[in-house]
């Protein structure tokens, strides 16, 4: 299998540059803002799916897929509702607390 660390640098590039082709700056300082929460929430869909792929084929001195999956939800959750944010808080809450309920039913599910 390929170096996880420089898979995931190259992966991160990918998700900069996508985050940059979808915000292209109209005004400079308010769009480009506008491209960290895409980053994050992207990045976080990147730690969800290495979090399967270290389920698949699991190493003796790394972080278990289930602390992988949750970090990479937790960033889903944060750059969604950052970006939400500009809409209307109210949806920002929604992400969050449908976020930590969602982990909270997995932790509870996992620990049957």
């Amino acid at each position: 299998m390929a170096d996880r660390g420089l898979l995931s640098f190259g992966v991160f590039l990918v998700i900069v540059v996508i985050s940059i082709l979808l915000y292209q700056p109209v005004n400079v300082i308010r769009d480009w803002i506008l491209i960290l929460p895409v980053i994050i929430a992207l990045s976080g869909l990147w730690l969800v799916l290495l979090a399967g792929m270290r389920s698949s084929a699991p190493q003796k001195y790394e972080r278990g897929a289930f602390s992988t999956f949750s970090w990479g939800l937790l960033l889903v959750a944060i750059g969604g509702a950052w970006l939400l944010y500009g809409y209307n808080w109210y949806y920002s809450l929604i992400v969050m607390l449908l976020v930590f309920a969602g982990l909270a039913i997995v932790v509870a599910m996992k620990r049957k």
